[in-house]
């Protein structure tokens, strides 16, 4: 079936869940992951209060850390499942061509992801990264929902 899976990740808790239920799928199929984190570059002009608050230099050591974070996460997923996985840290402006790009040059036959990251409005007016990987890929995309609270009928 699968043999590469990409799993992007932006440090969510939900794209945590995608990371443990993506590396369990390449445990059970014998295939292996590539995690990806994507940050976007310093741009002189913006609203983004860290880019204002940091000189660019400063940001993008601020931007290391937070992906080295985000993909230590999924390192140490893997390793407690004993998959192979392969880290990748990518700076572009449009995260979801970044996830595209990436599991078309690393050979990724499939990719899995959280349904969305960002809450509120936020997630409103930018849109939903998800949601132009699956309108935009050539390659099938999973998406990992959050489940939903048991309805109060189920628990009576």
């Amino acid at each position: 079936m699968y043999q590469h899976i990409l799993i992007p990740t932006d440090g969510s808790e939900l794209s945590k869940m995608a990371l443990h239920e993506g590396i369990a799928l390449a445990k059970a199929l014998g295939a292996r992951v590539t995690a990806l984190t994507v940050t976007t570059p310093f741009h002189a002009f913006t609203s983004d209060f860290g880019m204002i608050a940091d000189p660019a230099g400063q940001y993008g050591k601020r931007m290391e850390a937070f992906a080295n974070q985000r993909l230590n996460v999924a390192k140490d997923i893997a390793r407690t499942a004993a998959v192979p996985c392969d880290l990748v840290h990518v700076e572009h402006e449009h995260p979801y061509q970044a996830v595209i790009e990436t599991a078309q040059s690393r050979g990724c036959d499939v990719i899995q992801m959280a349904s969305h990251g960002r809450r509120g409005a936020s997630a409103v007016v930018l849109g939903s990264e998800t949601l132009k990987v699956l309108t935009h890929s050539s390659i099938p995309v999973i998406v990992c929902r959050q489940p939903r609270p048991a309805a109060l009928s189920e628990i009576r």
